[in-house]
């Protein structure tokens, strides 16, 4: 097995596509008919009104669909509801709505969180200060969020506007905990992803972020604290699972080694010495043998580290 052909791609595209909407909010939705009246109850409120909301449903098993069903009724915006009878994953149905999206701008907005009523009108206004000539190597903006209770998640960015992007935080060990933002519709639909792993469970998001940094792309980030994320929800991603997760922590550890070695290897090597422990640690759950993984990495003394710690797997946890 190739484990490099699972990593994605990137191939800029000239698009064609006039948009219908400034917006694509994008909801993913896997059992949660108790929280998605946030969603709703979120982007009734917003005062930015070129929107669209995509939302799927991604093959729940309790009353999502009858859940969203009652709340479009309601809804004083445009919605477009798809509802997938096999659960495919989240990552698979974020590329399935940038098929499907018709706006400018990719939202994520997870089915149990909440927003504030002007967060679409910040975002925007925020992409429209930016100079032309930066335009063109901006890939999205994000901002800060909140937690239930009130409690700004993480920490201030010290500029705002910053410029930066998500492997440049990785490097400085700044701004890591949870941030909310829109990327562009037109560089998503330039990544491509090879589906077999979709099938396999959760895909870091990270790796496409990590991606946009291999390329250049740069995120404005912003102090406004527009999302509340509700941490203590059954199937947060932030109840991690390293069993179940290990096939995109797999796919996320190579393309960290892969992508960044000939940059940052001997400048900052902990990040890649970290990226061979959770490949190791996912390795102890995975099928693959030991040459699949050395023919997937790049870097000779990232191959003999991996090599040195492979009989210890184990013990990884």
């Amino acid at each position: 097995m190739n484990l490099k052909s699972l990593l994605p791609s990137y191939n800029q595209i000239d698009s064609l596509v006039s948009y219908k909407y400034k917006f694509t909010v994008f909801t993913p939705v896997y059992n949660r008919a108790d929280t998605l009246h946030r969603v709703f109850e979120s982007l009734n409120k917003q005062t930015f009104k070129n929107f669209e909301l995509l939302i799927i449903n991604d093959g729940s098993l309790d009353d999502s669909h009858n859940e969203i069903l009652k709340h479009i009724k309601n809804a004083n915006f445009s919605v477009n509801y798809v509802n997938n009878k096999t659960n495919r994953h989240k990552m698979a149905c974020l590329f399935q709505g940038v098929n499907l999206a018709q706006g400018e701008f990719f939202l994520t907005f997870d089915s149990d969180d909440a927003c504030e009523e002007n967060a679409l009108q910040i975002f925007n206004d925020t992409f429209n200060k930016i100079p032309a000539n930066k335009k063109a190597n901006i890939s999205g903006i994000t901002c800060q969020c909140k937690d239930q209770f009130g409690n700004i998640v993480g920490e201030k960015f010290h500029k705002d506007p910053l410029y930066s992007s998500s492997f440049e935080n990785i490097l400085k060990n700044k701004y890591l905990k949870e941030k909310w933002g829109f990327v562009k519709t037109d560089v998503l639909k330039g990544i491509t992803f090879n589906e077999e792993v979709f099938s396999r469970g959760y895909i870091p998001e990270g790796t496409l972020w990590i991606m946009l940094s291999k390329y250049k792309f740069e995120t404005i980030y912003i102090n406004n604290i527009l999302r509340t994320y509700y941490m203590d929800t059954e199937n947060s991603i932030s109840n991690y699972n390293h069993k179940k997760n290990a096939y995109g922590m797999m796919i996320y550890s190579l393309a960290t080694l892969n992508w960044f070695h000939k940059d940052y290897l001997y400048s900052n090597p902990k990040i890649f010495f970290k990226r061979i422990y959770t490949l190791l640690r996912a390795a102890r759950y995975l099928d693959f043998g030991l040459t699949n993984y050395i023919k997937a990495i790049d870097n000779n003394i990232l191959k003999i580290l991996f090599f040195v710690g492979w009989p210890f797997k184990q013990i990884f946890n």
